[in-house]
């Protein structure tokens, strides 16, 4: 999911603002955080899939869920809420 947000317009920007929350080899459970954000309306994107799928399946190169860091409190408390918390 790429950061498509009225409230910025410029990607390189976002990037740079954009902080961990989760770090995870599983990538249907990072898929489940993104959907449990997405339904809170806190958009996210996954760091390092590509290099995850390059590396092979030995599950060397977690990939991270990021967030804005104008968001980080509400996902935050969204993981909490929903039992994985922080773990950046």
């Amino acid at each position: 999911m790429v950061i498509e947000n009225a409230r910025t317009d410029n990607t390189q920007a976002n990037i740079l603002r954009m902080v961990e929350i989760h770090r995870s080899n599983d990538i249907v459970l990072i898929s489940f955080l993104q959907a449990l954000l997405a339904d809170a309306g806190i958009e996210s994107i996954v760091f390092d899939s590509h290099a995850s799928i390059i590396e092979g399946s030995i599950g060397a190169l977690p990939r991270r869920l990021m967030v804005l860091n104008e968001d980080k409190a509400g996902a935050v408390a969204v993981l909490r809420e929903s039992g994985y918390g922080e773990r950046a």
